[in-house]
């Protein structure tokens, strides 16, 4: 069987995954998911990744080792759940962009409201993506990418 990012929710993850913004969730956050992609012939992305459930923040500071910077993947119906990745980046100082992610019949926002809803800076990106299309999340890892380099060529030194 191959390795998945969801497995199906069970007996064993009640108490864990919150499925009361989410009541047609059948499947469950798997703890880690890794990638690369080729962005350009120069330019090779190594891509971690973690859900933002309290379980898993134990792994943060070593997946931010070495990092040029960081998405986080918001959920509209669950803004909440990303304050804590928020302040984690905003207090490690790596660059980072909120994507907003679309699902089909989902509400949307305006970016500045999506900002002010998160208390963030002006500076910070943010961006629509629906996650599941390949397209669009190439085009978030873009924008990570250039804004994190414009952060790192703005450094002294």
């Amino acid at each position: 069987m191959p390795l998945r990012t969801e497995a199906i929710v069970t007996k064993a993850s009640e108490g864990y995954d919150a499925l009361e913004a989410t009541p047609s969730k059948h499947t469950t956050t798997v703890a880690m998911d890794f990638g690369r992609i080729t962005l350009a012939d120069d330019l090779v992305l190594y891509l971690f990744g973690t859900p933002g459930q309290r379980r898993f923040w134990f792994m943060w500071d070593d997946l931010v080792r070495g990092a040029i910077g960081a998405i986080i993947l918001v959920d509209v119906r669950r803004l909440e759940d990303s304050f804590a990745a928020v302040d984690f980046f905003e207090a490690r100082r790596l660059p980072f962009l909120i994507a907003v992610n679309h699902f089909d019949g989902g509400a949307r926002y305006p970016a500045d409201a999506v900002r002010r809803a998160l208390a963030l800076r002006e500076e910070i990106p943010v961006v629509d993506v629906d996650a599941r299309d390949p397209r669009s999340a190439r085009a978030a890892l873009i924008a990570i990418t250039e804004y994190a380099l414009m952060n790192l060529s703005s450094l002294p030194g």
